[in-house]
């Protein structure tokens, strides 16, 4: 049944993206699309922006002569978001894929997932940080309806927060080492070189945190870089579509669509739930709906234009990472580096 699980989320995104589109006069959203076509097309393409920022900030997490170039850490952020973007993998899947594909490069196992780990918890913490944020700018600048929608995305992200710095802080509670140490005790003793890697992941968290000003770029300059980004993303798309928005308040959009797209990880590309918060959050900045519903169709947009032939990207690196695999000594792809 759990396999299932992401297919029958998806399906019933897309019955909720459908009815939305359906019920806001479909004809107007299409009208409003095609009229702002090649507009849409550049919005898309300027994703590859944010995608420099996160390639960039993801490689400073990792240290090593194996630390993958600028151009690879590039790669491997269009495959992640892809994957996570387009499969029904709860946005957990391209972290699998970008392990394995660091792997395949010769990167540790345990460097490899500290990198991953960190960036993860990093980026919620940004997002928590810019949706506080946003409410604030929504609280200062809006009242009615608005002032409401504000009030219940505070009290959301209130109750988010003890759970993110949960997790920001774990590290200093050896989860995998002690995961892999009932493991073994469940084994009777069979997984010690598992529990041993575990201490390794473990101890390069640690390391990457203790990185003070690599944490500190990554969340106040690195994310903040990536959030301008995205939300150049709406403002050009915006007035590709006849609407005006400041840029701020493009930053706004994007920060709590963000949080509305990461509260639905389970569902694939947050269908149903994205068209839905881009109608409601759109309409605090006078966006009526189908014109937010229109700013969410660029949003599909941008994922058939960098996510589908990203997904192609990764069928190749995957292939030639295994020819590389294949010439390798088992030795350097052992899981104990």
């Amino acid at each position: 049944m759990k396999k299932h699980l992401g297919r029958i989320a998806a399906f019933a995104g897309l019955v909720i993206s459908l009815w939305l589109f359906w019920r806001d006069n479909p004809g107007a959203v299409l009208t409003l699309m095609r009229s702002a076509g090649p507009g849409l097309v550049l919005a898309a393409l300027v994703h590859v922006l944010p995608m420099l920022a996160n390639a960039r900030d993801w490689q400073t997490l990792i240290r090593g002569a194996n630390r993958p170039s600028f151009a690879r850490m590039l790669q491997l952020v269009w495959i992640r978001e892809s994957v996570n973007g387009m499969l029904p993998v709860a946005r957990i899947g391209g972290e699998i894929t970008s392990f394995r594909l660091l792997r395949q490069r010769g990167l540790r196992a345990s460097t490899a997932m500290a990198s991953l780990v960190v960036d993860m918890q990093l980026t919620l913490i940004s997002q928590l940080l810019f949706t506080i944020a946003a409410i604030g700018y929504l609280v200062a600048h809006t009242v009615g309806n608005s002032l409401h929608l504000a009030t219940n995305l505070f009290w959301g992200t209130l109750a988010l927060a003890p759970v993110l710095l949960l997790f920001a802080l774990v590290q200093h509670a050896n989860p995998f080492e002690r995961l892999s140490q009932l493991l073994n005790r469940v084994a009777s003793g069979q997984l010690t070189a598992l529990a041993g890697r575990s201490a390794h992941i473990d101890r390069a968290i640690k390391l990457v945190w203790r990185r003070h000003g690599v944490v500190l770029r990554y969340v106040f300059f690195w994310q903040t870089l990536q959030c301008l980004g995205t939300a150049l993303e709406i403002w050009i798309a915006v007035h590709f579509l006849g609407a005006n928005i400041s840029f701020i308040e493009a930053v706004v959009i994007e920060s709590l669509i963000q949080a509305v797209s990461s509260a639905a990880f389970f569902v694939p590309g947050a269908l149903g739930v994205q068209e839905g918060g881009f109608v409601l959050i759109g309409s605090a900045f006078g966006l009526d709906p189908a014109t937010s519903l229109a700013l969410a169709g660029a949003r599909r947009v941008r994922d058939l234009l960098i996510y589908v032939p990203g997904l192609f990207a990764w069928q190749f690196a995957e292939s030639a990472g295994g020819r590389r695999s294949y010439r390798t000594p088992a030795t350097v792809m052992d899981g104990r580096r």
